[in-house]
């Protein structure tokens, strides 16, 4: 920059910059008073009951700043939506101090998520190894046979499902990423039977009919095989799970112009209102007793709508408590020029 090039008026530029800034910024003079408040925090003042709180907070806090202390709050606002704002007052050299409100609501969500998963998965881990451990602990020194055969043959199933949750947490972590997709065209009528294969002996034991209607050619999509049919195994076996002895679960492949659906119906114990916008998260179980008797891990539906959000589509699920439930899973079609 040469002598005679015009002076930037820094004062301007900061306030450009400032204004340009997603959260709320205040800033105060050593005296208290306001040097400058930028777009966001001008909206604020004086808006909404809600937006009041965080004004509030935020002078609350300034006071603090001009005492030479830094300081933060969150503050959680009910909504709806729901909003988490942060609101953090820091003193600045001059004698001045800066107040941020800056809404922080998906990173408190992840957080949040973060957290459920890992307890969640502690607490699925944890049971099973504790009750080997029990049970190691009573076949002890024990002499009875019979006995030892029944706590063995125990064991053995407790450690069969800390084994379900690690396979499915590795095939969820796997899905999630969609990093190793192998993109093919897939008939579904392909993926229907090998869904059906695998969940076969399951329905046998249990006595419930498995209907499929499906034509082969018919119903081609482009995507991973294999996550398609993790997909629909586990709805199937889903289906039976819940359903009782002889009732039946229907498996339909249908087609329109431009996508192809999986519907599986069953005639079990339906899922109550009130929970049908929470059942494809991860652990989350609608009757945690009754899961533990099926050996549901809880992570089957979160699996599934990966696997239809990898493909760009969606699952749905129709459901009367009661009479049973209809998962769609529908996936975009491959058209084939004539």
């Amino acid at each position: 920059m040469t002598e005679d090039a015009p002076v930037i008026d820094s004062e301007a530029e900061i306030r450009i910059l400032l204004d340009a800034l997603p959260m709320g910024v205040v800033v105060l003079l050593a005296d208290g008073q306001e040097r400058f408040r930028n777009t966001v925090a001008t909206s604020i003042a004086g808006a909404r009951h809600a937006d009041v709180l965080v004004e509030v907070a935020a002078e609350r806090l300034l006071v603090l700043a001009l005492r030479g202390l830094e300081s933060r709050e969150q503050i959680q606002l009910a909504g709806p939506p729901q909003r988490v704002l942060e609101v953090r007052a820091i003193p600045l050299a001059d004698g001045g101090a800066v107040a941020i409100m800056d809404d922080v609501t998906e990173r408190w969500r992840i957080d949040q998520v973060r957290t459920d998963f890992v307890a969640n998965v502690s607490h699925e881990l944890k049971t099973p190894v504790g009750a080997i451990s029990v049970l190691a602990e009573t076949i002890e020194g024990e002499t009875d046979d019979e006995l030892v055969l029944r706590l063995t043959g125990r064991m053995v199933i407790e450690a069969q499902r800390m084994s379900r949750t690690i396979d499915d947490l590795l095939e969820l972590s796997r899905i999630e990423l969609g990093g190793e997709m192998l993109k093919t065209d897939v008939d579904m009528a392909d993926v229907v039977a090998e869904s059906i294969e695998r969940v076969a002996p399951i329905a046998m034991r249990k006595g419930v009919p498995l209907m499929v209607k499906s034509e082969k050619g018919v119903a081609i999509i482009s995507g991973d095989f294999f996550q398609l049919v993790s997909a629909i195994a586990n709805l199937v076996e889903n289906a039976v799970k819940y359903s009782d002895e002889t009732h039946q679960v229907d498996v339909r492949v249908v087609t329109s112009d431009t996508t192809v659906s999986v519907e599986v119906e069953d005639r079990g114990i339906g899922i109550p209102a009130d929970s049908v916008d929470r059942i494809f998260e991860r652990f989350y179980r609608v009757d945690r007793a009754r899961n533990r008797a099926t050996g549901g891990t809880g992570l089957g539906l979160s699996i599934v709508r990966h696997v239809a959000t990898n493909h760009g589509g969606e699952v749905n699920v129709r459901s009367r408590e009661g009479e049973g439930s209809t998962f769609i899973l529908q996936i975009p079609r491959v058209l084939r020029s004539v």
